[in-house]
């Protein structure tokens, strides 16, 4: 699976990407591009070194192959030469070779752990590294899970030692219904903490606490016809209610499946998709337009405001994945939380390069076509809004997309909010994505005020142009009180975004007062 935006990983003018750790792009040769890699792999060409063995490899053999020409990488105890893909990696070879003849998984996870390398390097497979055989577990063990409680031998001694979170489950029935209780013990637990998958006999319930991942993944003993889920704030807990498609007593929940009763860090945690239908799609520029996908059935998810997710689709026989981030159907309508449980709808505003290989395939979509979707990644909290009165948005291009939720939300559920500025960069007038609906919410809602930014205008244009200044911040970014408390969000293209938190850091705002959005 590849995270592809238009020319390059990410393209150096891309808006809408998860945040690659300031990492520098280097520019390919010809003939060096992702689909060039692609020809390559199914060229049927020797790229291990080893004509199609696998071995197992020690850490004393992973230690040698340290080299450009001779360059091992262990990733989730999978061994890859990587030395055939160097040229091809937008990273540059010196990215590649901090984890030549070793363990990489960290350093992959800080970059783009959603990437599925396994696809992308398949035919560069060595082998999987030589592990110590697993101590069996107990079969009492696994009596124990489906009880509710989290083992111990699930939690590992860090996380017993560092958090303090220990949920549980439980569940009961009636003579038509089954109801799981998760027990999170934590108060700021509602409806978007919470992701249920059900598939076939699969049930897949994922809990987000604090920076934590908790799953509950069971094959259940008996067939379903519908889930509703349910949370009680005040306590933290919540309740998946199975409607039973035949009315019989279960004498057990189900078989546990990987990962089930787990807690783990979310950084930790692999990404799920399930797959979205194309409803509508419609243009708002000359070229970005307004997806709306809907969820499965059987499927509960809520993207929290301020996150992003991950649409994968399949081209020339590889899967390539981009971030995106959901919108509100409009700025102008009413924005409510929670999102009633039935909401199915999910809205992108996306950008589509002529010259890419995946917002083009995205563009051809029929209606009724399907397009797989991550569960939410992002690290923005809702906390941030606590009694703030002065909202300040640095958004530039598609960048925009972040600051639509948290508009919405602030506008309708912030009480102590006294003004919302939006300051939008774009090249030209026509690249102005919903410029009508910000005018007319600028009328409508006298807190909200929009300034228009372009860096290429034609001759008619009267407002403000350049690119992002101290001059046009220090004039934008005015308290509505001396001691007012302040919320500045940015997004955009990285070279924009980090020049405008040096630029903001240069005012005297404070890093609790920047949030940066990273899709």
């Amino acid at each position: 699976m590849l995270n592809v935006p238009s020319q390059s990983f990410p393209a150096p003018s891309s808006q809408q990407r998860a945040a690659s750790g300031g990492r520098s792009k280097v520019p390919l040769k010809q003939g060096r591009s992702l689909m060039d890699w692609i020809r390559l792999t199914k060229s049927g060409k020797d790229l291990t070194g080893l004509k199609g063995r696998l071995i197992e490899v020690t850490e004393e053999e992973l230690k040698k192959h340290n080299t450009k020409d001779d360059c091992w990488i262990c990733i989730r105890g999978l061994v890859y030469n990587v030395s055939p893909y160097m040229e091809y990696h937008p990273g540059g070879e010196d990215e590649l070779m901090r984890a030549a003849g070793s363990d990489g998984t960290d350093l992959f996870d800080q970059v783009h752990r959603w990437v599925n390398y396994e696809s992308m390097l398949r035919e560069c497979l060595v082998g999987r590294m030589a592990v110590k055989p697993a101590v069996p577990k107990d079969c009492r063990e696994e009596k124990k899970v489906l009880n509710g409680m989290l083992p111990k031998s699930q939690v590992t001694g860090t996380f017993a030692k560092e958090s303090p979170i220990s949920p549980s489950y439980d569940w009961f029935q009636t003579d038509s219904l089954v109801t799981i209780v998760i027990y999170t013990k934590q108060k700021d637990i509602n409806l978007d903490s919470v992701i249920v998958d059900h598939q076939f006999d699969t049930f897949r319930a994922e809990t987000i606490i604090k920076d934590y991942s908790y799953l509950i993944h069971i094959g259940l003993s008996h067939e379903i016809q519908d889930f509703s889920v349910r949370v009680v704030e005040n306590v933290g807990k919540i309740e998946i209610v199975l409607k039973k498609k035949e009315s019989t007593s279960w004498e057990c929940l189900g078989r546990p499946l990987e990962n089930h009763n787990s807690l783990i860090p979310k950084k930790d945690k692999g990404l799920y998709y399930r797959k979205c239908q194309l409803i509508s799609k419609e243009n708002v520029t000359h070229d970005t337009k307004f997806f709306c996908l809907m969820l499965p059935r059987s499927t509960h998810l809520q993207v929290p405001i301020g996150q992003h997710v991950y649409l994968k689709l399949t081209i020339t026989g590889t899967e390539i994945v981009k971030p995106y981030t959901p919108v509100s159907d409009s700025l102008l309508s009413e924005f409510k939380d929670p999102v009633l449980p039935n909401n199915k709808y999910i809205y992108f505003l996306i950008k589509i390069y002529p010259a890419g290989l995946f917002t083009p395939q995205l563009d051809h979509l029929q209606i009724g076509d399907f397009v797989s979707m991550s569960n939410p990644e992002g690290n923005f909290k809702i906390s941030q809004f606590q009694e703030l009165e002065d909202l300040f948005l640095l958004a530039a291009g598609t960048g925009f997309t972040p600051m639509v939720k948290v508009l919405n939300y602030a506008l309708n559920n912030i009480p102590s909010l006294r003004k919302a500025k939006l300051m939008f960069f774009n090249k030209t007038e026509d690249d102005i994505i919903w410029r009508s609906q910000l005018e007319k919410l600028a009328y409508k809602d006298k807190r909200f005020d929009v300034e228009f930014v372009l860096s290429a205008p034609t001759s008619e244009w009267n407002g403000k142009t350049g690119y992002i200044s101290s001059g046009l911040l220090s004039e934008f970014l005015k308290r509505s009180s001396d001691k007012s408390k302040v919320l500045i969000c940015i997004c955009g293209p990285m070279p924009f975004t980090e020049q405008g938190i040096r630029l903001l850091h240069d005012l005297n705002f404070s890093k609790d007062e920047i949030h940066s959005f990273t899709g």
